[in-house]
């Protein structure tokens, strides 16, 4: 491998299930990709149990902020390899340009945010997406990329999310 891959993680708000994204691509991959998230409409902070998710995962939290996807869209912005929609919304809006023509896929997860009533079961909720993200994340970690071309990648990230799915 010449260079790590770059992941981005997309989803309206960039709090919590894109957050999440991005540490868990970077921290279990060991160097193999760097994740990345933004969000259409940021929500200005991460939310604090997926602060707390990442600090387990041992991801520096000081890296964690939301953000738009609009800085990177531009052609000074990282070049990401792969770009993963993780909520329904986002995956439904205009995107911006993305340089390079990375593979796309949508790997959507309920906000766990908005699903539960008390700590519990919000804690519940955000593992969820913590497991399913993770989930995904080894099987495309298990690919040997390197030898895949664009339409064979891009095939392989929807076929990941559709193992979960059935």
């Amino acid at each position: 491998m010449t260079r790590p891959y770059n992941i981005l993680f997309l989803c309206t708000g960039n709090s919590a299930r894109s957050i999440l994204g991005e540490a868990l691509a970077t921290t279990l991959s060991h160097g193999r990709f760097i994740g990345y998230s933004a969000g259409s409409q940021p929500k200005k902070f991460v939310h604090p149990i997926a602060l707390k998710l990442a600090r387990e995962m041992g991801y520096p939290l000081e890296l964690l902020r939301s953000k738009t996807w609009d800085e990177f869209g531009t052609e000074v912005s990282p070049h990401m390899d792969f770009i993963i929609t993780v909520c329904d919304s986002a995956a439904g809006e205009e995107c911006p340009y993305w340089p390079g023509h990375p593979a796309t896929a949508h790997w959507g997860f309920m906000d766990p945010t908005s699903e539960a009533d008390d700590e519990q079961a919000m804690w519940d909720a955000f593992r969820k997406v913590e497991v399913g993200l993770r989930n995904r994340i080894e099987l495309l970690l298990d690919l040997p990329i390197e030898t895949l071309n664009h339409m064979q990648v891009q095939d392989e990230l929807h076929s990941i999310h559709h193992q979960f799915n059935k």
